[in-house]
């Protein structure tokens, strides 16, 4: 018997809309579409008819079901079909289809042979087609920036509204993810990255819906508080879960320890450093400024990597440490100084929010050089009277979809 896959739709107050894209989903699957299917339809406790219009819906063509979920949350909605679904695959999308439907097969063939575990479309890679406005384009870009340079995230967009999964990985993850809301999706990838599971993404075509119900202030404070729970999980070691993963190539000795350790404590100098920039930019230029808040922060980021990336304590060698940590220190003034210097050189009336973008994006590349730089050169074994470690491997389970039944 071929495949089942799983779509569900979750739903609030979008009865305006959701006839006509359900429709035009049923109709697209049942005319190209090679496996089986299922679209389920999840109303998260909508008040304006929504629920009424999805019974009709399911009443009218096969293959829709709907459900009702008496509290709002998109999170909410996707575990609650996930978790109790007998499908192979389960995906998701949302109810405006903003994604051109041409990528579903490419997003969920990789899950039913087996070679990967979730998929994704994305609007940030190569060979993407996005039509939206500046403000959700840098907000989106300023966002995955932070999830790469502070989680070490590696896949390319967390936000898109176009996701699959199989069945049993999903149902292996749902329970160790906590959030209800917008940053479901984000917790459930950086999850799967963290086991060892095998992420494809998928290029799309993709139109803004101009009338997204979406509080994107909000949503953007959320998404900063589940990074920061998340971080705080990965510390203690409670972000695993028993999915076995798949074989990952060895990283040099102590890696897979001090990246995590590395990335954490980088979002809070970030965040801290960004607090005292625009406290700073109210009695300085923004040159000033980056370089007064980058200065303070420095000395604490690399007290903290001292200790808890390299555990390294006492004051033997602290002073030298600092001073040597001040050269990755004028590595960062030099990217992000440059940064906004080439930004108000070309945007001399550019924004707080676009420096505060530059910013974040010249800091995160830095963040990596200065990494490299206290892992090969300040913190190196050999000059703490260490004896290097032998390489050691990430993962060494195969991932084969029986070995997660």
């Amino acid at each position: 018997m071929d495949p089942l896959v799983e779509i569900a739709i979750p739903v609030y107050n979008e009865k305006h809309v959701l006839a006509h894209s359900v429709r035009r989903l049923h109709h697209y699957l049942e005319e190209t579409f090679p496996y089986r299917f299922h679209i389920t339809i999840a109303d998260n406790a909508s008040i304006d008819g929504t629920w009424q219009a999805a019974l009709e819906l399911e009443a009218a063509l096969p293959h829709v079901g709907a459900v009702r979920l008496e509290q709002k949350g998109r999170g909410r909605a996707l575990r609650h079909v996930w978790s109790r679904s007998d499908a192979d695959v389960v995906a998701y999308m949302d109810v405006d289809l903003s994604t051109d439907l041409d990528a579903f097969l490419p997003l969920v063939a990789p899950l039913i042979s087996g070679h990967s575990d979730l998929a994704i479309g994305s609007r940030l890679t190569r060979g993407s087609a996005v039509v939206r406005g500046p403000k959700r384009e840098l907000i989106s870009r300023c966002y995955n920036v932070l999830l790469r340079t502070a989680l070490a995230a590696r896949f390319t967009d967390a936000q898109c509204g176009f996701k699959a999964a199989r069945t049993v990985v999903a149902q292996a993850l749902l329970p160790s993810v906590q959030d209800e809301k917008w940053f479901f999706d984000t917790e459930l990838l950086l999850l799967a990255e963290c086991n060892g599971l095998r992420i494809h993404e998928v290029p799309v075509d993709w139109v803004d819906d101009p009338d997204s119900r979406v509080d994107v202030l909000q949503t953007a404070l959320d998404d900063l508080k589940g990074m920061a729970r998340v971080a705080r999980r990965m510390l203690t070691g409670a972000f695993r879960v028993p999915v076995e993963g798949r074989p990952r190539p060895k990283l040099p000795a102590g890696m897979a320890r001090q990246l995590p350790t590395f990335a954490i404590i980088g979002v809070f100098s970030t965040i801290a450093q960004l607090l005292l920039f625009v406290l700073l930019r109210t009695v300085m230029g923004p040159l000033w400024a980056n370089a007064v808040s980058l200065v303070i922060t420095t000395i604490g980021n690399t007290a903290a990597n001292r200790r808890f990336t390299f555990g390294v304590t006492g004051p033997e060698r602290a002073f030298r440490q600092q001073l040597e940590g001040g050269v990755a220190f004028l590595l960062g003034l030099a990217l992000s100084t440059g940064g906004l210097a080439l930004l108000h050189a070309l945007a001399p009336e550019a924004s707080r929010v676009v420096e505060i973008a530059a910013l974040v994006t010249a800091n995160g590349v830095a963040t990596l050089v200065r990494f490299m730089l206290m892992r090969a050169w300040i913190f190196h074994p050999r000059r703490l009277g260490r004896r290097p470690a032998p390489a050691e491997p990430t993962a060494v389970h195969t991932g084969r979809r029986d070995d997660v039944r």
